[in-house]
């Protein structure tokens, strides 16, 4: 039956049993009385009920349209609120949103968002998923509302904002033998120790094609999942980590580590925050990654940023 049931008879009714009177029903309508009536009589036969019968001057609604009319003004309400343009609000928005970067944002940036976001909207909850290179091609799939990474251009399929760029540099402790040097060759990377940070996508393969372009090759004696764990073994070692600029210069900040540029590999890293474009108008999506931008921006993330 839905199917035959136009919706602005649903309206008509509505307006017929609040005002029980088919002329000013037409007025608030804005259309004829004889379209009123035509409307009527469809509802009759759908409903197979008369809905309102005529007593002198005025019609009267039935049991069964009484029974309808507050269920009726709920369901109109329910189809205006979901077509409605309404203001968001962060106090009454109750909803999930998953976040995937690597371990490094959701150490060192995440917990901003997290801290502006329980005070602003205290019902939204955030889920936080490692960034893996692969979830690009099913971003739709994923489940994921917002993610940062690295890519070398502006990603296709999806919506996306630059956050800034940089380079690769070398990390180590302050008491590391190349930390004496302002500048560091090829030869001296090459042959020192390197950990690496395997979680959260791909920071520094290009190191590799670089030393292997010019007859190196780099021993990767640790590898950890944590940026956490990296920055301890730094500190106790003389290991080295080839890192973005931005997140070295942030790791030195809080720990008693240096770092120094890299002679080769000179390709600009590209940080960027994305979306499925479904998300591109709404209200609460914006609002959350807004946050998101802004407190990556307002970090060294942007370091490199034009």
């Amino acid at each position: 039956m839905l199917n035959h049931i136009n919706l602005n008879l649903l309206r008509s009714l509505h307006v017929l049993l609040e005002e029980c009177h088919v002329s000013r029903t037409a007025d608030r309508l804005n259309i004829t009385q004889s379209a009123v009536s035509r409307q009527l009589a469809q509802l009759r036969e759908l409903c197979n009920d008369p809905l309102l019968v005529r007593d002198g001057n005025r019609l009267v609604p039935t049991p069964h349209a009484l029974a309808m009319q507050d269920k009726l003004r709920d369901l109109l309400g329910e189809f205006d609120d979901l077509i409605s343009n309404q203001p968001f609000d962060p106090k009454t928005c109750k909803q999930e949103f998953v976040i995937s970067s690597s371990d490094y944002v959701a150490q060192y940036i995440i917990p901003e968002v997290v801290s502006q976001v329980v005070t602003q909207a205290p019902n939204i909850d955030i889920t936080y998923r490692l960034w893996q290179p692969d979830f690009l091609a099913r971003f739709n799939d994923s489940g994921i509302h917002l993610a940062s990474t690295m890519l070398p251009t502006k990603p296709e399929n999806v919506s996306s904002v630059k956050i800034g760029e940089d380079r690769s540099v070398c990390l180590m402790s302050k008491g590391h033998p190349l930390n004496h040097f302002e500048a560091l060759s090829s030869e001296q990377i090459a042959a020192a120790s390197h950990l690496k940070v395997t979680g959260g996508g791909d920071k520094d393969s290009m190191v590799d094609l670089s030393l292997k372009q010019l007859g190196f090759q780099r021993r990767i004696g640790v590898k950890v999942p944590f940026f956490s764990a990296a920055v301890n073994v730094l500190k106790g070692t003389d290991y080295v980590m080839i890192v973005p600029e931005h997140i070295a210069v942030n790791l030195s900040k809080n720990d008693e580590l240096e770092y120094r540029p890299i002679p080769f590999d000179d390709s600009v890293h590209q940080y960027w925050l994305m979306w499925h474009p479904k998300f591109d108008h709404d209200k609460a999506h914006q609002w959350i990654r807004n946050k998101v931008l802004r407190a990556m921006q307002q970090s060294s993330y942007s370091v490199g940023m034009t």
